[in-house]
């Protein structure tokens, strides 16, 4: 190994916070040896400070409806070639009945940036849910007032999924015109005072970035100090101004999953659904790098395939028994088991749960 790679690696080990140039050498690990020694300790600090449980966070997709054009999301307004679909109120609760019959300790609430819903119905939503079982929610349905994340949080919603995609701000906008990352990092702000369990994440592979941005993404989830992180490949969907462009490198996106672990001990990490699509055992590979999460669908089958966020998502053809059946045997596969509780962030004042 590259000696200048080593003293990285045993800066990290030793537990001493990691600078940009540090992120990017260990980024930039060689096939062979080096990457097996950063995925070795990423899974070792992944096992020191969570163990060895993974947690099961069941997604209900209720709306593929969004009011964004995001050049990489196969949900954007300009698609017209997409079935657009909202999940009755009835399906969702139903959906839920069966995560809890199957034991989830969370449920994710997921959506476009769907207008048809006030703060007032997510709110009437996520009680509803909360009263189905003992479950965490965590709610994703994008940039809304602070006054509808407090309204989800007054009515038991735990955590909220807010992903900052790229830290490189003209690279966001370009990205997601008519937005910007200084917005979108006020929100995140806002879900940190409203008491929310707060997740974020990027993208590895998008078209313009750079590993110094990579590395920029890893310091920004840092300093947000969040309690989930999605870190994915970027995968082009044939409906969208990306579509020509490669998918997200995956051996990239593992060596900055596992370097995410080693500057974010006790935040939850993903093996994300993008991995899977990537690789037939990506999420396999992923939980060995440094993750502890896996979100299975839940949505309804006839639902699964119109939220396509990019093609072929893995999953998106089964049931939820399906679904159920082949995560819980692929973590047993890496010789790891599934969580029994709801999987709160080990940082101190959430270990039961946020207080409401």
């Amino acid at each position: 190994m590259r000696q200048q790679f080593t003293q990285v690696l045993t800066k990290a080990a030793n537990g001493n916070e990691l600078t940009k140039e540090d992120i990017v050498t260990l980024l930039q690990a060689l096939p062979g040896e080096e990457e097996e020694q950063l995925f070795q300790l990423a899974d070792r600090v992944r096992q020191e400070n969570l163990g060895d449980a993974v947690h099961l966070r069941g997604i209900i997709e209720f709306s593929n409806y969004c009011r964004n054009d995001c050049h990489y999301c196969g949900l954007r307004r300009s698609n017209k070639d997409i079935k657009r679909y909202r999940i009755s109120q009835e399906e969702i609760i139903e959906a839920a009945r069966h995560a809890a019959e199957l034991g989830y300790g969370t449920i994710v609430l997921q959506a476009g940036e769907d207008l048809h819903y006030s703060g007032e119905q997510l709110a009437d939503m996520i009680r509803q849910v909360k009263e189905v079982g003992d479950f965490a929610i965590t709610v994703c349905v994008g940039d809304r007032s602070r006054e509808d994340y407090e309204l989800m949080r007054k009515a038991g919603a735990d955590r909220y999924l807010l992903k900052h995609e790229t830290a490189d701000p003209e690279l966001y906008t370009k990205m997601r015109p008519g937005t910007s990352l200084e917005e979108r990092i006020k929100r995140l702000n806002w879900l940190r005072e409203l008491g929310f369990q707060v997740g974020s994440g990027n993208m590895v592979g998008l078209p313009g970035q750079t590993v110094e941005t990579l590395a920029e993404d890893i310091l920004l989830l840092k300093e947000l100090d969040v309690e989930m992180a999605g870190i994915g490949p970027f995968i082009p969907h044939h409906q969208t101004p990306l579509k020509d462009s490669p998918a997200g490198d995956l051996k990239l996106t593992l060596k900055a999953l596992a370097v995410a672990r080693l500057v974010l001990p006790k935040t939850h990490l993903p093996a994300t659904t993008a991995v899977g699509t990537l690789h037939p055992t990506g999420r396999q590979i992923a939980l060995n790098c440094g993750a502890n999460v896996i979100m299975p669908n839940l949505s309804p089958a006839v639902y699964r395939e119109m939220y396509q966020i990019y093609p072929e998502k893995a999953g998106s053809k089964e049931d939820a028994d399906e679904s159920h059946e082949r995560i819980t045997s692929l973590v047993k596969e890496v010789g790891r088991q599934i969580s029994t509780g709801r999987g709160d962030s080990p940082k101190e004042h959430f270990k039961n749960g946020p207080a409401l």
